[in-house]
């Protein structure tokens, strides 16, 4: 029985799904959000604040700050209250409620951006805030998850290595591609590996990550608005990109099956299936879940918020036997 004293001591590394059933495809998932902060962030967000520590970039009067779509502001805020550092979320509009509500349960401060920037979008509106805070007071910290080298670090040295560990016999690892810390710690491990491993990167439509236009994405988690500077194309074979509303669909495939994800693991589990259903070899496939559900229930499994933006189509028919009805007048 684990005894801790501070929550990010716990963090779940081998769990995983056998999705061949509800998929179709030989396909396991490895579950990253049954830790404090819900999400695979808090590895990244705890090997941050401990480098910045080590390094002496925080002392005991600093002021963390982060712009983060949800669940990186949701660890770092986490690890903020338990050592005690104040912390300032910078988020968008695209941020779930519950995330925002979690992150001021924590004792943080959320600033949410409404306004894109001309080139940066939203993401880049976010980033020019996270500055114009640290020019006005050099109390603030700015760990810089984008850019920090610690963010794919401790991926390479957990992530991948619990992976590896698990499946032997790898062939093929899909992972979403956000940051890209997640993308780039994997890949970097297994190009050293034992045996030759297909990194396959899934990414929304209307990302910018991999080069294509900016466009539309309502669902936070993957995907940017400008390419992100940790990652190193040289180190992915091949990237799917996701519509959002298959995204919708497979979140809603999953929890018919009693599993509810986030909306990041619905695009990571379509794109593979996606991937798979073109090949007729038996592989051994091993895909990344970001984070579980319950942060998206007013979003991707509210079916009001999902027809306005994606169509009265979008949703699955209802199981047979299942029954809608409305609330009581």
């Amino acid at each position: 029985m684990p005894v801790i004293s501070t929550p990010q001591e716990f963090n779940t590394d081998d769990l995983y799904v056998d999705l061949e059933a509800i998929s179709g495809h030989r396909l396991f998932l490895k579950c990253e959000g049954f830790n404090f902060a819900g999400s695979i962030k808090l590895k990244a967000a705890t090997a941050m604040v401990e480098a910045a520590e080590r390094d002496g970039l925080l002392t005991p009067g600093s002021i963390l700050v982060e712009s983060s779509s949800g669940n990186l502001g949701v660890a770092m805020s986490m690890i903020a209250a338990s050592k005690g550092y104040r912390f300032v979320c910078v988020t968008d509009s695209r941020c779930n409620l519950a995330t925002r509500l979690l992150l001021e349960a924590l004792g943080a401060q959320v600033h949410v951006v409404t306004e894109p920037s001309a080139t940066g979008g939203l993401l880049g509106a976010r980033i020019d805030h996270v500055r114009a805070l640290c020019a006005s007071d050099d109390r603030y910290v700015w760990l810089n998850q984008y850019t920090n080298p610690n963010n794919h670090a401790a991926h390479y040295r957990t992530t991948a290595p619990a992976i590896a560990r698990a499946f032997p016999d790898l062939d093929v690892l899909f992972v979403g591609a956000g940051t890209t810390g997640t993308l780039m710690g994997c890949a970097r491990y297994f190009r050293t590996w034992h045996r030759p491993v297909h990194i396959v990167a899934i990414d929304s439509e209307g990302s910018a990550t991999f080069g294509h236009t900016p466009g539309r994405r309502m669902i936070p988690g993957l995907g940017t608005s400008i390419r992100p500077p940790l990652l190193d194309t040289s180190l992915v074979d091949e990237v799917v990109h996701v519509n959002e509303a298959e995204t919708i669909r497979t979140c809603h495939q999953l929890a018919r099956h009693g599993f509810i994800f986030g909306g990041s693991t619905g695009t990571v589990v379509h794109g593979a299936g996606q991937w798979l259903a073109q090949r007729d070899e038996q592989l051994t496939a091993v895909a990344i879940a970001p984070d579980l559900g319950e942060r998206y229930l007013e979003t991707v499994y509210q079916t009001g918020w999902v027809q306005d933006l994606y169509g009265e189509d979008v949703l699955p028919p209802q199981p047979a036997g299942a029954t809608v009805t409305s609330p009581a007048a």
